[in-house]
């Protein structure tokens, strides 16, 4: 290890100090190392590269570096320009995004307000099939319901290039905050003519054209993803790492043991029985922060046995939220009870009822209810729990399996899947239950509340609740934020009210960071990294 005292960590920023400077700003008196590379552990083998055609974690982290949308998120989380240098709207119905005039592609074009119409266009056409489709209903732009729906054409889409630099946007209801929805990938641009001429191999290295600090260099499947610095971005002056290299290690156990023998500077995550070892040895290296995620088991709300409300609820109530929280995992996370984590923007969340109940009468209720459903120790429950590969996710679906057998005497078939497959298994409801996590793509309740509408693209519990889709609309237009506020708290009753998911914990950001990476705040409840912020110091 480094012999990095803590006061030059906290200049270099790998210890939280107050203030957060955006692009990678080097603290006086830090002295850079000569090699400026980093190797980070990206958990899986991404899904693609293509912008509108991913989903997950993994995606974003590679995507946020080569591609950049009309705004960023600072290491504090707070929003900065990115293809946009300002922007304007009327009465949150109307924005008008200024694009500068310096943004290129890596290819050396310049990024117009066209490569954005075409790229939302593109996004919500059904012939994409993008999974994320869905995020330009979630923003109301004008006709996205009906293109989505095959009734209009992508060229009615309310989106328009006014000149090469001004993009004007089109919402049939006010949504105000429509600029921190535009860092995530789903607004990103994609260029245009290399989507054309190549069509799914566009995202090879030798096709591949972004407009992010980073371009892709080399792309070999399940060993690692190279990224180098653009030249062409227009904020390069400011970056500092040339080379980024991504592995796609989903053994949490693995990814520490590389990391501690210097191969990885960044791990992904922290594997359960190695946290509390790790914060005692290496506790400067040990990030830990709060994270606008939530960790559930997503019901098939499509597929028996788990149709019946009353067994959605059962499980719901039988899982010992404290021991999963606490003794399995035992990061710091907090025991949830809504999907909404309490510490998100713009929601007061009032626990139901049941959270205040021992885990005992709990236990006893949901055996009613299962009594009620039919089932019991002649005709036990079983189902099947599907879960991706990870260490960690497998114990946690050990533990979930001991807990309801023990508390409700079910019967539960672990199932396991790579990354890929097993996003394809939730989308086309080939499961009962499913180990999920939901990170938030803006601080915002409706981040987390939209993927349950009925018609979102996102919705892989294929939830539908008529009263659940109506209270979403009205806090669209709810007057105060207050009234908003209060319209989210009734739709998290409602989804407990029918027992959609099974919420677990509310998750904190917890990876190990070597001391000789600048620049890393932690900071950002969105948990986003961008690698032209960091800088390796002299060790």
């Amino acid at each position: 290890m480094s012999n990095l005292t803590k006061k030059s960590l906290l200049a270099a920023g790998i210890i939280a100090a107050s203030g957060s400077a955006f692009a990678a700003e080097v603290s006086a008196g830090v002295q850079l190392a000569e090699k400026q590379e980093i190797v980070r552990n990206n958990g899986a083998e991404v899904q693609s590269l293509d912008p509108h055609k991913i989903e997950g974690v993994p995606e974003n982290n590679i995507t946020r570096d080569l591609m950049e949308g009309l705004a960023n998120n600072s290491p504090d989380g707070s929003i900065v320009p990115g293809v946009a240098e300002s922007w304007d709207n009327k009465d949150a119905k109307v924005w008008i995004f200024h694009l500068r005039k310096d943004a290129k592609w890596s290819n050396g074009k310049p990024v117009t307000a066209q490569d954005f119409v075409y790229s939302w266009q593109r996004l919500v056409d059904p012939r994409t099939a993008s999974p994320y489709a869905s995020y330009l209903q979630y923003a109301h732009v004008e006709n996205v319901d009906a293109i989505i729906a095959g009734k209009k054409d992508k060229s009615t889409l309310g989106v328009q290039a006014i000149d090469d630099h001004t993009f004007q946007v089109t919402l049939t209801e006010p949504v105000p905050y429509l600029v921190e929805m535009t860092p995530h990938y789903a607004m990103k641009p994609v260029y245009q003519a290399a989507v054309e001429k190549f069509g799914e191999k566009w995202t090879l290295p030798a096709n591949y054209v972004g407009n992010g600090a980073y371009k892709l260099k080399d792309w070999v499947v399940n060993e690692h993803i190279v990224l180098e610095r653009n030249p062409e971005y227009w904020d390069n002056a400011k970056t500092i790492i040339n080379k980024v290299t991504f592995l796609p290690i989903s053994s949490e156990v693995t990814d520490v043991n590389r990391y501690r023998t210097g191969e990885i500077d960044m791990t992904s995550s922290m594997p359960i029985e190695l946290f509390q070892k790790l914060k005692k040895e290496i506790p400067y290296e040990v990030q830990v922060a709060p994270h606008l995620c939530t960790y559930f088991y997503e019901i098939n709300n499509l597929q028996a046995p788990v149709t019946d409300q009353r067994v959605r609820e059962a499980l719901k109530l039988a899982l010992d939220r404290d021991i999963i929280t606490h003794k399995v995992k035992n990061q710091g996370d907090l025991p949830a009870y809504s999907l909404t984590p309490p510490y998100t923007k713009g929601i007061t969340i009032t626990p139901p009822e049941w959270a205040g109940w021992t885990q005992e009468k709990r236990n006893q209720v949901a055996k009613k209810l299962l009594a009620d459903a039919g089932y019991g120790p002649a005709k036990p429950l079983t189902f099947s729990l599907l879960y991706n590969t990870s260490d960690s996710n497998k114990k946690l679906a050990i533990a979930a399996a001991s807990i309801w057998k023990k508390n409700l005497g079910v019967d539960v078939k672990l199932v396991n899947q790579e990354w890929k497959t097993f996003l394809d298994s939730r989308h086309q409801g080939n499961y009962n239950v499913a180990s999920a996590g939901w990170c938030a793509d803006y601080n915002e309740p409706s981040s987390f509340l939209n993927m349950m509408l009925s018609s979102s693209s996102n919705n892989t519990a294929h939830y539908k609740s008529a009263e659940f889709d109506r209270l979403m609309a009205g806090a669209l237009t709810a007057k105060t934020e207050q009234q908003r506020a209060e319209l989210y708290q009734k739709d998290e009753t409602q989804l407990d009210k029918d027992s959609a998911i099974v919420p677990v914990y509310h998750n904190v950001s917890a990876r190990l960071v070597k001391p000789y990476v600048g620049g890393y705040s932690g900071k950002d409840p969105l948990a986003n990294v961008y690698d032209k912020n960091l800088y390796i110091i002299k060790h």
